[in-house]
C-alpha cells in the first residue's frame, strides 16, 4: 500500500482474481479455473472457477475448494467464510437476471467444512461483507429493483433488508473497513455509507494525461527564417514556427533551443560559438536573451544536453536584432525601433548611439 516493487505470486497461464487476505495478512485466497475434480460432473469446464490459497511469499498453491466460491470474506476469528456461489457461466454484469444459476450467498464453517445457503432470491446476491463484528452481512442484491445494499443477520431465519435505494444504475464493488464503514460505486462515483447513516459521495480528483499527444512531427519544408552560420562553421541556427533551432552543417542532428508559446527572431551566435543570442516577445514588450551550453564537454548546441538561458535586455520595450561585437563583449540592439544602443556584458550597462533623430523606421 505504501508502494514498492510487486512481487508476483503465481505462474499459472488460466486468469487468475484475488478475492481476499487471511486474516494474519499471510495468505491470498483467489479464483481460478486450473483444476477441477475429476468427480465434478461439470468437470472440465473454464467458466467455473475453484478456490485457491497462497502464501503472500509466493510458493506451493493450494486448493481451498473444488467448486466455486468468489469474493470470499472471512470472519475475524477466520472460522467462518462468506461467499457467493456460481452455478453457471452467467454474464457478471448482466442486470435484472433471475433464473436457476443467478447467485446466492453462502457462508462456510471451516472447522466442519459445512456450508449453509443464506440467500434465495431468485436473483442475483452476491458480494458479501461481514458487519457487527460478524453477526451480520451486508451484500448486494437486485431484490429491490436494482442492485442495492442489503443486510441481513446471520441467524437462521433472519430476513434481509435494503440500506440503499439507488434507482436505475446497479450499485458494485461493495467493501467494508473494520469499523463498519461501508464503500461502494455507483454511476460512476464512489460512495461511503456509515453504519445508520446516509450514503456519501466522495469527492476525488484525478490528474491525467491528455488521451491525445500535444507533440507532433512536422517536416521543415519552409517557413525558416534568421539563419545565422557558426564561427567554425560546423553548426547553423535558424527560428521556425517562432522557436530557436540549431542543426549540424553534416546533417542528421537537430537541437530545439526554445519551446515558449511567444515568437523568437533574430538569432546569431557568439563569436566564441559558445552562445546564442535571440529576441523573444515574452511578457510585455520584446526581450533580449542567451542561450550558452552549460557543459564544457559539449561543443556543439546541436548534440548538447544541458543549456543555460539567461535574460540580457528584460524590460517593457521593444528590443530586437541583437548582435554580438567582434570581440564579444558587448552586445548591440535596436530599442524602440529608432534607437541603437550597446549592452556591456561586463558592466551590464546600456549606452546609445543613435536616436530617432538619426534612424527612420515604418511603424
Amino acid at each position: 500500500a505504501t508502494g514498492g516493487e510487486a512481487q508476483r505470486l503465481t505462474f499459472h497461464s488460466a486468469n487468475e482474481y484475488p478475492y481476499e487476505f487471511s486474516r494474519d495478512n499471510k495468505t491470498v485466497y483467489f479464483g481460478a479455473a486450473r483444476m477441477d475434480a475429476a468427480a465434478n460432473r461439470q468437470y472440465p469446464t473454464g467458466s467455473m472457477p475453484e478456490l485457491y490459497a497462497v502464501s503472500v511469499n509466493g510458493g506451493r498453491i493450494d486448493q481451498v475448494l473444488t467448486t466455486p466460491a468468489e469474493d470470499i470474506k472471512w470472519s475475524n476469528n477466520g472460522k467462518i467464510m462468506l461467499y457467493h456461489d456460481k452455478k453457471g457461466g452467467e454474464n457478471p454484469w448482466r442486470k435484472h437476471h433471475q433464473s436457476a444459476i443467478a447467485r446466492d450467498i453462502w457462508m462456510m464453517d471451516a472447522q466442519t467444512g459445512k456450508h449453509t445457503q443464506l440467500t434465495s432470491f431468485a436473483g442475483e446476491d452476491r458480494n458479501p461483507v461481514f458487519a457487527d463484528n460478524d453477526k451480520s452481512v451486508y451484500f448486494l442484491s437486485e431484490a429491490s429493483g436494482t442492485f442495492n445494499v442489503h443486510k441481513m443477520s446471520l441467524d437462521k431465519g433472519a430476513t434481509p433488508t435494503a440500506v440503499t435505494s439507488f434507482k436505475k444504475q446497479p450499485v458494485r464493488f461493495l467493501t467494508a473497513a473494520d469499523n463498519g464503514t461501508l464503500c461502494f460505486s455507483y454511476d460512476g462515483d464512489i460512495y461511503t455509507k456509515s453504519n445508520g447513516g446516509e450514503a456519501k459521495k466522495v469527492a476525488i480528483t484525478i490528474s491525467a494525461d491528455a488521451k491525445n499527444n500535444n507533440e507532433r512531427t512536422v517536416n521543415v519544408t519552409g517557413g525558416v527564417q534568421d539563419l545565422a552560420v557558426s564561427p567554425n562553421g560546423k553548426e547553423v541556427a535558424f527560428v521556425y514556427r517562432g522557436e530557436v533551432f540549431v542543426t549540424s552543417v553534416e546533417g542528421g542532428s537537430t537541437k530545439r533551443i526554445t519551446n515558449t508559446p511567444e515568437q523568437e527572431r533574430n538569432v546569431s551566435f557568439s563569436p566564441d560559438g559558445k552562445s546564442l543570442l535571440y529576441a523573444s516577445e515574452r511578457g510585455r514588450g520584446w526581450k533580449i536573451y542567451q542561450t550558452q551550453l552549460a557543459r564544457k564537454e559539449e561543443p556543439y548546441f546541436f548534440a548538447s544536453t544541458i543549456l543555460k538561458e539567461t535574460p540580457v535586455i528584460e524590460n517593457d520595450k521593444l528590443n530586437y536584432q541583437p548582435q554580438y561585437s567582434p570581440d564579444g563583449k558587448e552586445i548591440a540592439f535596436i530599442e524602440e525601433r529608432q534607437n541603437l544602443k550597446v549592452y556591456n556584458i561586463a558592466s551590464k550597462q546600456v549606452r546609445t548611439l543613435l536616436t530617432d533623430n538619426d534612424l527612420f523606421a515604418m511603424t
